[in-house]
């Protein structure tokens, strides 16, 4: 079968991590935790920011669309693997695979984009605050998302549209928990090697560049804090942009153990680290953002009717 004929009613095998029943039946339980637990972390994060006039800032706004971009990511893919894992049909379609693909691609592009425009406004605020009403206006704060939305699209088009001429042959078997590019590439008939080449050419573009940017800007960011005669003072600015600093290094940090390796050594031990970036991430970024943050705090307890404790 080539890449020009593949027929849409073609079945993968999703079989996960694991075929032993006992061990589906910790993952089943394990994913569903925590499915439930990003759903509602993020789900509070979005309603307490949308409901508190307080945190009608750019900062806030770009986290509520984080929250609903991590939101999306895990409903992409953490329900077909609970189904998979309690069921003795792990089939999805061809089709179904690469629309999987390209929501996973498009989502983690959208979550990368946005973390690097939280930088340029953690930026803005903290050297250059005279400016900041005018440099992050809510007409660029809209542009600049749409803009991230556009090249996500457009990325998790390119990709999707490159493994439309991947043919697949022998074992169509995926000891993977959801459609994966490098997994899928490890079922292609012929050489890769073009695919590969075009895939760690644009991430490094569209993934490199936006981390070159969050680099840059923190350098410039501890230049201006180094600055500040007062200790509290150095430790209240810090605190604004912590959490985001945190979020980034879990982000780029289990990626990189993922992607930045040669397609022929990626393995089963792979799909772990793919898991953290898949599930683990968007599970935790809503606890490190309102970990220490003052203002959600008070927002969560306004929106639960009750006093939210803050961590000591």
């Amino acid at each position: 079968m080539d890449g020009d004929n593949q027929s849409e009613n073609s079945q993968l095998l999703l079989l996960g991590m694991s075929e032993s029943p006992e061990q589906q039946r910790i993952l089943f339980w394990m994913f569903l935790s925590m499915y439930l637990v990003t759903v509602v972390g993020n789900v509070l994060i979005i309603l307490a920011i949308s409901s508190d006039s307080h945190l009608h800032t750019p900062m806030y706004f770009f986290l509520a669309n984080l929250s609903f971009t991590d939101l999306f990511f895990v409903t992409n893919t953490i329900p077909k693997m609970l189904v998979n894992l309690q069921s003795q049909n792990k089939a999805i379609s061809y089709a179904g695979c690469l629309t999987q693909l390209y929501f996973l691609v498009s989502l983690v592009t959208l979550d990368n984009l946005i973390l690097a425009v939280m930088a340029y406004d953690r930026y803005v605020a903290i050297c250059h605050p005279l400016h900041y009403v005018t440099a992050m206006s809510p007409g660029l704060c809209v542009l600049l998302l749409c803009l991230c939305w556009g090249l996500s699209v457009l990325y998790g088009l390119l990709l999707t549209l490159l493994m439309t001429r991947v043919s697949f042959c022998g074992s169509r078997k995926i000891h993977y928990l959801f459609c994966e590019m490098y997994v899928l590439l490890r079922l292609a008939c012929f050489s890769t090697h073009i695919i590969h080449t075009v895939l760690i050419a644009t991430g490094c573009f569209i993934f490199i560049t936006p981390l070159g940017f969050m680099t840059t800007s923190y350098v410039h960011i501890v230049r201006t804090i180094l600055q500040i005669p007062s200790a509290s003072k150095k430790y209240k600015t810090f605190s604004t942009c912590a959490s985001h600093l945190g979020v980034v290094s879990l982000f780029y940090g289990t990626l990189a153990m993922v992607y930045l390796q040669p397609l022929h050594t990626y393995s089963m031990k792979d799909s772990v680290a793919t898991v953290m970036y898949a599930v683990v991430t968007p599970m935790m970024n809503p606890f490190i953002y309102s970990l220490r943050n003052k203002d959600m705090h008070g927002a969560l307890g306004r929106l639960l009717g009750r006093p939210f404790q803050r961590p000591k």
